[in-house]
């Protein structure tokens, strides 16, 4: 199925599941009329956000709003249970989470359900896109009953355009080779610091007319804040990524443009990429995000990155 029309860049709802920190209601629901009100209004989210959490204040904020206001994306794989007495659930990064666990499920009704569980939370009757979440180590199960649900569930029309959001460009690469996917979502691997989805996921995504959503621009923070033990894959960044950062961050500020909004923009000179997803802890953070999405970056910028060897010559840049 055709992916909708995305605004070009959209909200990462992972923040308002309670990411690393405790957001309050009232923040969460900030965020996203911000991101509403700037025209971002592409929201993904997923059950394993705050275990549902994240889902439940999108829903409560976006009550009364036109449903076609707004483009809505969710993911399924990982079902959603009460916990049984006396049961605690690993948070996985997410803190102060409704009483729930986590169990992956790729049976057809688990998809269904799982699906089922989204849309009530949200409060729609559909989804745009639903992606399969975290699945390299379950391919198996994804062939033989995770992408069939999915793909009948789209059939069926109780979602839009379906496809796989991820870390791992290979794996990325291969689905889109093997399946009918429409739209994938790729976190980190196409970056101003990183081109491993350009190796193996853009050239299959292009031959197939695969629509590509980004996540993780910032390579975890170190683009947003290069300095030594800088996050990078949620780990502290290996001396030479920080370099290379720095380095990268010095040549912005030759021509004035902010490092952040360098990396924003660079994974659009690929024709595949038609939206970038970044997450965002206060209405203030939205409003910054979309200032640095519509900063005006000369080409300069990019043909100096090139020239000084800090993007290969083989990278399409933005235009």
């Amino acid at each position: 199925m055709p992916v909708p029309p995305l605004p070009r860049l959209g909200l990462g709802c992972a923040p308002l599941g309670n990411l690393y920190r405790a957001m309050p209601d009232a923040t969460a629901a900030a965020v996203t009329a911000a991101a509403l009100d700037l025209g971002c209004g592409y929201l993904d989210t997923a059950p394993h956000y705050g275990l549902g959490l994240s889902e439940e204040r999108l829903g409560r904020a976006l009550a009364g709003r036109p449903r076609s206001s707004y483009v809505l994306s969710t993911k399924v794989g990982r079902r959603l249970r009460p916990l049984a007495a006396g049961e605690r659930t690993d948070g996985q990064g997410f803190v102060d989470t409704p009483a729930r666990a986590r169990e992956w499920d790729f049976t057809a009704d688990g998809i269904r359900a799982t699906l089922e569980g989204s849309l009530e939370r949200l409060g729609t009757d559909r989804a745009d896109i639903v992606y399969l979440h975290d699945v390299e180590d379950h391919l198996p199960e994804v062939y033989a009953t995770g992408f069939p649900a999915l793909a009948a569930l789209r059939d069926e029309g109780l979602v839009g355009a379906i496809g796989f959001g991820m870390n791992d460009s290979g794996v990325l690469a291969r689905l889109v080779a093997d399946l009918d996917v429409d739209v994938v979502l790729c976190a980190g691997r196409w970056t101003l610091l990183e081109r491993t989805a350009y190796d193996d996921l853009l050239p299959v995504c292009a031959e197939r007319s695969t629509a590509v959503v980004v996540g993780g621009v910032y390579n975890s923070g170190l683009l947003a804040d290069p300095r030594p033990g800088a996050p990078y894959n949620y780990a502290a960044a290996p001396p030479e990524l920080v370099r290379r950062a720095l380095d990268i961050a010095a040549v912005c500020a030759e021509f004035d443009v902010p490092l952040r909004a360098a990396a924003l923009r660079f994974p659009f000179g690929h024709p595949s990429v038609v939206s970038a997803v970044v997450g965002a802890a206060s209405p203030e953070e939205v409003r910054d995000n979309a200032a640095l999405f519509t900063y005006e970056i000369p080409g300069g910028l990019w043909s100096a990155l090139v020239e000084r060897g800090l993007l290969d010559e083989d990278i399409p840049l933005p235009a």
